[in-house]
């Protein structure tokens, strides 16, 4: 990786990166990666405003988010890959930018263009030989799902198994620190299913994790912690859970004679879909709603009521105000 970033660099004052281990040694649960009062421009645009962030050992942060939130800008701080106008970022205790720190990290990025005519060995081997200790080729390849696919040339594999060869090469140098942007792009659902076990597994064995995605499903599933960016600022950093359970609301469903229109009328729904038969309604006060219609239509049938979801918080939480 190189730095692509033009913007004037700024004094950063970091810990040594032995202050780092040692206080790892010790048991201290000290971030491996941060951002403190992290600020970017590009040019009038501000991407990232004050932000501050920390990432842990066998911690699986979820960063999701739209196109502009500031999430890509967050992670090329963390790589090194670009400077703070103001704050600055820290890798294992140290500049993001020294090597040393960077060959501790892998990333899987949604890549443009690779040698086409390279085999996936090819490609592995290639990239393993920028690491000290690199996994052995078999291992990695079993890890991606590469098993059987090895002496395929990278232009001949769908998009999915291209997917995989990133992520080999994204693991391949036993990083203490993952990033992976949108990992699941292109793969069937039996092939996420397996990646987020691998991502769970590498979890367990102590490597930080930073997932970017958009899918909100995979965040929930795999996240210990999502950080929510919205305008370049932290609007929320909680557990999946924590994020869920602030978005004050119930969906109810259930066979109603009781058309849309008159529904959407009612205080305190947000909104009416009908599906299949079915009506779903999104509200902040359940009971009421539900009282009501129990009282404006008795032969209300199949009711189910359910808290909102990550998608629903997500939702809420990036409203504008003035909406």
């Amino acid at each position: 990786m190189h730095a692509t970033s033009n913007a004037v660099q700024q004094p950063h004052h970091f810990s040594p990166a032995p202050s780092y281990e040692s206080h790892a040694r010790r048991g201290a649960r000290v971030p491996v990666a941060r951002l403190v009062g992290a600020t970017k421009h590009y040019g009038k645009v501000l991407a990232l405003d004050s932000v501050d962030l920390d990432i842990h050992c066998g911690e699986v942060l979820a960063v999701p988010g739209p196109n502009g939130a500031g999430k890509t800008t967050a992670l090329a701080l963390l790589m090194g890959l670009r400077s703070a106008d103001r704050g600055h970022a820290e890798l294992f205790g140290g500049d993001p930018r020294d090597a040393s720190s960077r060959r501790r990290i892998g990333v899987m990025l949604q890549i443009g263009q690779m040698p086409e005519s390279l085999t996936v060995v090819e490609h592995i081997r290639a990239f393993s030989g920028y690491y000290p200790n690199p996994r052995p080729l078999e291992q990695t390849l079993a890890l991606a799902g590469l098993a059987d696919l090895g002496s395929r040339r990278y232009g001949a594999l769908s998009g999915g198994q291209q997917r995989r060869v990133q992520f080999a090469l994204a693991i391949c140098g036993r990083p203490q620190l993952l990033f992976v942007d949108e990992p699941t792009t292109g793969l069937d659902v039996t092939a996420r299913r397996d990646f987020w076990n691998v991502l769970r597994a590498m979890a367990g064995e102590g490597v930080g994790i930073v997932l970017t995605t958009h899918y909100l499903e995979e965040a929930d599933a795999l996240a210990q912690r999502i950080v929510l960016l919205h305008r370049g600022r932290v609007l929320a950093d909680d557990t999946p859970a924590g994020i869920k359970a602030r978005a004050a609301g119930k969906r109810i469903r259930c066979k109603t004679s009781l058309d849309a229109i008159r529904l959407r009328a009612w205080p305190g729904i947000d909104a009416v879909d009908l599906a299949h038969g079915t009506t779903e309604i999104t509200t902040r006060d359940g009971e009421a709603v539900l009282r009501r219609l129990l009282l404006e239509d008795p032969g209300v049938a199949g009711i189910e009521v359910a808290p909102l979801g990550l998608e629903d918080a997500f939702v809420e939480l990036t409203r504008d105000p003035q909406s």
